[in-house]
């Protein structure tokens, strides 16, 4: 769990906009950001939540995954991550928090818009650590379009659908076998999956359909003990926010907290599903949106 000395007021902990004008080539990079993302490097603190399971962690070289991925080790669990290629040097990084946490780090190169790439993870996951108790599919693509749905080529249609969703649905179909009772799958939808913002549509529609696969899919798997919930952030400072986002001054200015999230802030609720302190919640999105109302 992240520190907890003294209350601290969400307003204050993290930076808030303006931040400085800045763009970067997909899918993006940790190091140039300004200011620097915090994952919970200094902050979050284990307490054998997940003591000995395992753990594959999509999307986990930066962002959402490396706070998850840290955070999952520190509570115990050893963790598996996928990158792209193109991204080694972040995966790296995450492989060493993991690594000082004690636990084992296995980064994983896989595009997840391929099936057979996403069986051989699943089988590479297995070898390595037998099963899988807990699988985050949280690796995902968007890319911005201010100027209407008639900017939406057919090419990037078609990365956003199936990164986001058949990526999601080859894990969970081939995992399945290899996940026993008790084990859970943890989803990353968005708050754009309530609330779209038109420069984000073929997103935001992925991020809709995540949603209702994740309660149509908890209820399938709940008799065979395998609980299924997501997580829907609201606006956090990831690299994807540079790599996609024609505008950074004023991101995340719009919610009630005036800031977006830390990656830090989301993991605490990746934590909570995975564990056994979840063990009645199922088909459940849990919302992490500062404050921002959703129906």
């Amino acid at each position: 769990m992240p520190s907890n000395d003294r209350p601290q007021d969400p307003n204050r902990i993290h930076p808030r906009p303006d931040f400085p004008q800045q763009e970067q080539q997909h899918p993006g990079w940790t190091g140039p950001m300004d200011p620097p993302p915090d994952h919970g490097e200094d902050s979050y603190q284990g307490s054998g939540l997940l003591t000995g399971r395992k753990a594959v962690v999509t999307g986990g070289d930066s962002g959402i995954g490396r706070a998850v991925a840290l955070a999952f080790a520190r509570e115990g669990a050893d963790v598996l991550l996928t990158h792209l290629a193109e991204e080694e040097d972040e995966a790296r990084e995450t492989v060493r928090l993991v690594e000082q946490a004690g636990r084992t780090a296995i980064p994983a190169v896989c595009d997840i818009r391929d099936e057979e790439q996403c069986r051989a993870l699943v089988e590479q996951a297995v070898s390595a650590f037998g099963r899988i108790d807990v699988l985050v599919n949280n690796a995902g693509y968007q890319m911005s379009q201010p100027d209407g749905i008639a900017a939406i080529s057919t090419e990037q249609f078609d990365r956003v659908v199936r990164t986001n969703l058949y990526g999601m649905f080859w894990l969970c179909k081939t995992a399945l076998p290899h996940i026993p009772p008790g084990g859970s799958i943890i989803n990353t939808t968005s708050v754009q999956a309530y609330k779209p913002s038109p420069h984000l549509l073929d997103y935001a529609m992925t991020k809709g359909a995540i949603v209702t696969f994740t309660q149509g899919l908890a209820q399938m798997l709940a008799a065979e003990g395998i609980r299924v919930n997501a997580v829907a952030p609201g606006p956090v400072w990831t690299p994807l926010i540079p790599a996609t986002m024609p505008d950074t001054t004023e991101f995340g200015e719009q919610g009630p907290f005036g800031r977006p999230a830390q990656p830090a802030e989301m993991a605490p609720a990746y934590v909570f599903l995975a564990s056994a302190n979840a063990s009645y919640i199922t088909g459940e999105i849990m919302n992490a949106t500062g404050g921002t109302p959703l129906p």
